[in-house]
């Protein structure tokens, strides 16, 4: 059979699509639609304009109400959660139906053995026992909590409820005030989940196939930083997930697709937005220059003397590429953009120069509106030149 070959510009149109960045389709089912499909959103502890877990579905769905992107998560005061918090990507907000797809990572914990020092076995025995009469509870409520950052700085009580969430004793339910609710699985995981157990080749073969679809297509790198499994363990099983292999222009590495993915070429509107930094769009810095041609880094970690586009950056999608970046704040009612960076080409001409003002008006706008916000304001622009047109811009978008 002959591989397919896709341009550069319909792979990128294939991944915005997948993501649910463009057309219709990624607004279908809500939030917990845009879970099933993503196959998990990333948790950060920043929160500037919100947190990144309600940015990802702003993202698609335009202004939902954060309280109910909590809800369609977690189940609010009901309880009846879609969703668990384990490590994929990194932190991740999980379709709970995938409960026993984890199994292989919570196995490979056991394995290796404590991430940290080890904790008696009277200690873990005590947050079983609280957990089982008074769960489900937070860090706090269950003893021991510290203020402060590192593990070594945690008490023996965190460090005994995380091993025990690692290895899938406890399971995070929710977030509260920015803390885990932990709980025992089995009364926060449904009896027909837990009683599956997939091996490890099933697990891998499932997750990989998930990224394949939520990609849209990719390397086998690609694939395996999805869900941060092992190059040789996509090698294992790329055969079985059901994805085709094809070819890539401007690709130096064998790529596989989402066979569904290229029945008929993506059409919709493409979504204008600002996307949070852990955006799954954006996650792998090498397939995002790639795809892109765009260096996507988050300086929130880097010394400020040392930050080129600022704090919390956030691409800003348009018209299929990535455009610029925002770094915004929130004083008094007003959206700061504290740093507003173009990509060179995104303005290289008086049509794309206008288009990119008018992206960004309409983001930082819509933004506004989302977060609370009456009004706008640039302060550092680049380049500067552009600064009078880009007041021009915000005013004209703010009066519509």
């Amino acid at each position: 059979m002959t591989e397919l070959e896709l341009s550069a510009d319909e792979a990128r149109r294939v991944q915005l699509s997948a993501q649910g960045l463009l057309g219709a389709g990624g607004r279908r089912g809500g939030v917990r639609g845009l879970l099933g499909r993503l196959g998990a959103v990333q948790l950060d502890t920043i929160s500037v304009l919100a947190r990144s877990h309600e940015l990802i579905p702003y993202a698609r769905l335009g202004a939902v109400g954060r309280d109910a992107v909590e809800d369609a998560y977690w189940g609010g005061s009901a309880g009846a959660g879609a969703a668990f918090e384990y490590w994929a990507h990194a932190a991740c907000v999980l379709p709970m139906d995938e409960w026993p797809i984890f199994g292989f990572r919570r196995r490979a914990f056991r394995d290796r053995g404590w991430r940290w020092h080890q904790v008696s076995e009277q200690t873990c025995d005590l947050v079983r026992k609280r957990l089982r009469a008074d769960g489900p509870l937070t860090m706090k409520e269950l003893g021991g909590a510290k203020a402060g950052g590192e593990w070594w700085d945690w008490s023996e009580q965190k460090i005994a409820v995380e091993w025990l969430l690692d290895v899938g004793e406890v399971v995070c339910v929710r977030r509260t005030g920015w803390r885990r609710v932990y709980d025992l699985p089995e009364r926060a995981v449904p009896a027909a989940l837990l009683d599956q157990e997939p091996g490890d080749a099933e697990c891998l073969t499932y997750l990989v196939g998930r990224a394949g679809r939520a990609l849209g297509v990719a390397t086998r790198a690609d694939l395996a930083d999805y869900y941060r499994i092992k190059n040789e363990q996509v090698g294992e099983v790329i055969e079985a997930t059901g994805l085709v292999p094809v070819r890539v222009e401007g690709w130096r590495q064998p790529a596989w697709a989402d066979p569904a993915a290229l029945v008929s070429p993506p059409r919709g509107r493409h979504a204008t937005t600002l996307l949070s930094p852990f955006d799954s769009l954006v996650w792998d810095r090498a397939r995002t220059s790639r795809m892109f041609g765009f260096d996507h880094r988050l300086e929130a970690y880097v010394p400020k003397a040392k930050r080129v586009h600022g704090y919390f950056t956030m691409p800003l999608l348009a018209g299929g590429r990535l455009i610029g970046r925002v770094d915004p704040a929130r004083e008094k009612g007003v959206l700061v953009a504290r740093q507003v960076s173009f990509e060179p080409w995104a303005i290289s001409t008086p049509s794309r120069t206008r288009s990119a003002l008018t992206a960004l008006s309409t983001a930082l706008w819509r933004a506004a509106d989302w977060v609370g916000c009456h009004d706008v304001r640039v302060d550092v622009l680049n380049p500067p030149e552009l600064a009078t047109a880009v007041t021009r811009a915000l005013t004209t978008e703010g009066t519509l």
